[in-house]
């Protein structure tokens, strides 16, 4: 984990943009806030067989539109 997050923590935020920029206007999450939500979601990972890079940023995608979802309601 301390070696993967910085790796991988530029594009989150890259994706995390990308679905903050269709929500409504003053979505009142930041970029920041549903990376680390979704990564929250994320973290029993160990149980997952990560097929790729693309795999892992598919699911953490997810993870963030559930974020977002869960933030809507």
């Amino acid at each position: 984990l301390d070696r993967l997050l910085p790796r991988v923590y530029g594009e989150l935020r890259r994706i995390a943009r990308a679905r903050l920029r269709r929500e409504r206007d003053g979505h009142t999450l930041s970029t920041s806030e549903v990376v680390h939500e979704a990564f929250l979601e994320l973290v029993p990972f160990e149980h997952v067989e990560w097929q790729s890079r693309a795999h892992f940023f598919a699911v953490a995608s997810r993870a963030m539109r559930n974020v977002l979802v869960d933030h809507a309601v």
